[in-house]
């Protein structure tokens, strides 16, 4: 924790230094910290990682659905695929010290949730452009970190965005909160798995049942990767 902070306080400046430059190399740049703080996780707390199904990533626009345990797949899932990652979050934390000024520099998605339809339509509005620039789009469906075991309601929203740009949708189940826990100082040493799914196409498919293979999948595929959780259950 005390290198995380130190890293983020040290690395904006880095950042708003080389603000100027182009899209690509500023968002290189600035994942940098990501990188750190995933390789700090695995040298002094021993949290290495395994990623499987990377072949399935397409080479084309994506939307990106993951299961949400910890704050770590929102620092490797960045620097991990193979195009720019675009978060959908809530407006407020832009206006975090440091953080917050980071985010800002990477063509985010910040929206403002007590808006409510308005809010949505403002997503599809800079979606379409960020998927058009060859950016990915990533949420949670979950819209929380859950604890390790359990599920929470999938959300469709990024299943709405899917069908509204025509855009496949990529589903990812890992098992992050064994090692990294919600709301818990503690880090534990283990391997976390990262499962990337094929590519959903939305053709065909409402939002209720394009989420529902989504969901389908990932909740499957958890009992994969963490079989000796959900057998003790």
């Amino acid at each position: 924790m005390v290198l995380m902070v130190l890293a983020t306080v040290i690395w904006i400046w880095v950042c708003l230094l080389v603000a100027p430059l182009p899209y690509a190399k500023r968002y290189w740049v600035t994942a940098r910290w990501n990188v750190f703080v995933v390789w700090a996780a695995k040298v002094l707390c021993g949290i290495n990682y395994e990623v499987r199904g990377y072949e399935n990533f397409p080479d084309g626009p994506a939307i990106v659905l993951s299961k949400h345990q910890s704050a770590w797949e929102t620092i490797f899932l960045l620097q991990m695929t193979p195009r720019p990652l675009v978060y959908v979050f809530k407006r407020a934390l832009l206006w975090l010290p440091f953080f917050g000024w980071g985010l800002a520099l990477l063509r985010m998605i910040p929206i403002d949730r007590a808006r409510g339809k308005d809010a949505f339509a403002q997503v599809v509005k800079i979606g379409r452009k960020r998927l058009a620039d060859g950016q990915w789009i990533i949420m949670f469906p979950e819209g929380t970190r859950i604890p390790v075991g359990k599920k929470g309601r999938y959300k469709t929203g990024g299943t709405r965005l899917a069908l509204e740009t025509n855009t496949p949708v990529v589903p990812i189940a890992l098992n992050s909160g064994e090692c990294w826990p919600r709301n818990s100082f503690l880090r534990h040493p283990g391997t976390i798995t990262v499962s990337i799914g094929k590519p959903i196409a939305p053709a065909g498919h409402t939002p209720d049942s394009l989420m529902q293979e989504v969901e389908n999948w990932i909740e499957s595929e958890m009992r994969v990767i963490s079989p000796h959780v959900y057998s003790a259950g």
